[in-house]
């Protein structure tokens, strides 16, 4: 996530202060992202030396700064919305990693370490279930935010099937995984242009 794009997202919308930031892009992201204020002064103050937003000095109950989004800003964040992430490699990921590692572990079932990994996400995913259920009629974002992570959660679980079934079918005498010399090919392979 963002942080700078979604600050610039919200300044779109007229001029705010950052603490009013801090508590507007938690709300429009369901909660689910809390957002130090810290970090929201340090990134508004990259934001202010890229001269993507200015600041006024305004007195209000004390010394605040205002911060609105530039010319430069709007035309950043329109650039951010319409860049598709990259995701031409793949991320590094602890459970794929767990996984490769254990299968190198001597003594080590994997197909047990796969199944408490599978059993802890449907827990997840009956908790993500039960939110969508109990509190997303009213609100578009968390509804949003609820749905990407169930399927992205059924995704991993899918995942973690196919994982289980090509180690049930090599076999406890399957070769080792493919050294990390062989790596590259793969990721030349599933490279994409833009």
């Amino acid at each position: 996530m963002s942080v700078r794009h979604a600050l610039l997202a919200l300044l779109s919308e007229g001029p705010k202060y950052g603490l009013q930031l801090r508590e507007e892009f938690e709300s429009r992201t369901g909660e689910v992202w809390p957002l130090n204020v810290g970090q929201v002064y340090t990134t508004l103050q990259r934001l202010e030396r890229d001269e993507f937003v200015e600041s006024d000095d305004v007195e209000t109950d004390g010394p605040q700064k205002r911060f609105h989004i530039t010319d430069a800003g709007q035309a950043e964040l329109a650039r951010w919305l319409r860049t598709p992430p990259d995701m031409s490699s793949p991320p590094r990921d602890e459970l794929v990693m767990k996984i490769l590692v254990a299968l190198r572990v001597p003594g080590t079932d994997v197909r047990e370490v796969i199944q408490a990994h599978r059993r802890y996400l449907v827990q997840l995913m009956q908790q993500w279930t039960r939110i969508k259920e109990e509190e997303t009629e009213h609100d578009l974002s968390l509804a949003l935010v609820v749905d990407a992570e169930l399927f992205r959660l059924d995704s991993v679980i899918r995942w973690l099937d196919t994982a289980d079934g090509r180690i049930k079918r090599a076999g406890p005498d399957a070769e080792p995984p493919a050294t990390s010399a062989e790596l590259p090919r793969v990721r030349r392979r599933t490279g994409a242009t833009r």
